[in-house]
């Protein structure tokens, strides 16, 4: 532990600042890697002849925030963590960063199945990080859960998220594509939720340096339109889904009025679009029969 004036921790935070990135970006590094949240920042910019205590030098975490500017490199991945919703997750370029827009997907969830002592069994076609199937095991621990993934390596990290955040067992981690580790499943799922890659080829080669270099492809790019894995799990849902079972799905910006149209020609009934914290329809979903 490393002890600071405040006074010499204000001026190399504006100095860091200067070289570019965003406020909310050097927050996490300094919470994460240095151990300093943003309440304790507020207070010494209030009282700037108090000391503060670091985890690491400002050397090592200057090289960390020169990672980040000058290379593109996402401060999630060089932290090894992120927050999302009330939790602390293990990231890597193994897994898509969790955006807080997905946060919303977990509300919308919450709002459909409001008693919570209801039990019902759900799956997550996608989990990358675990992110929104470790929220909502944590809000219903009644509930049983499936979080599948392709890939075995997000697989471990997901699991292991889960471990860090809970004693509880009430979610389990398959491997998989999309519907295949669920055969023991059909007809048997109360609710399904999916964020799969949805972006389309054209538009993925316009993404930002940080996203198209570092996070993984194969979370991101949905086919020629975005809708290729969407089709897919729109398509099977209802030999997975109990009669009244619900399947909700983000998806990209312009999609929804097609991908209502997908749900409507599957059997889905109540189908509707919820709007992400930019008011863009992010997210669809609809309950079968």
């Amino acid at each position: 532990m490393l002890i600071i004036s405040a006074k010499e921790f204000l001026l190399w935070k504006k100095k860091q600042l200067h070289k570019g990135g965003d406020i909310k970006s050097f927050e996490l590094l300094l919470d994460l890697i240095a151990g300093i949240s943003v309440d304790e920042i507020n207070l010494i910019k209030i009282n700037s002849d108090k000391q503060l205590n670091l985890k690491k030098n400002l050397d090592y975490l200057e090289s960390i925030w020169e990672k980040h500017i000058f290379d593109s490199v996402p401060i999630q991945y060089l932290c090894g963590f992120t927050f999302w919703r009330n939790l602390k997750l293990k990231v890597s370029n193994k897994v898509l960063i969790p955006r807080s827009e997905t946060e919303l997907i977990v509300d919308i969830v919450l709002k459909i199945f409001k008693n919570k002592s209801q039990k019902l069994i759900f799956a997550e076609l996608g989990t990358g990080s675990g992110a929104i199937s470790i929220s909502l095991s944590l809000e219903r621990p009644l509930w049983q859960g499936i979080a599948t993934d392709i890939d075995k390596y997000a697989l471990d990290i997901a699991s292991k998220n889960f471990k860090y955040s809970s004693k509880q067992s009430n979610l389990k981690f398959v491997v998989g594509h999309w519907w295949n580790p669920l055969e023991k499943f059909k007809g048997n799922l109360d609710l399904v939720i999916s964020n799969p890659p949805y972006v389309p080829k054209k538009v993925y080669e316009r993404l930002p340096r940080e996203v198209k270099n570092f996070e993984p492809k194969l979370a991101l790019i949905g086919g020629e339109d975005g809708l290729e894995h969407i089709r897919e799990i729109i398509k099977y849902a209802p030999i997975y889904l109990k009669k009244n079972g619900w399947l909700i799905i983000e998806n990209h910006f312009d999609q929804s009025p097609k991908i209502k149209q997908m749900f409507f020609e599957n059997g889905f009934t109540s189908v509707e679009v919820f709007e992400d914290f930019s008011g863009i329809g992010r997210f669809t979903f609809g309950r079968y029969k």
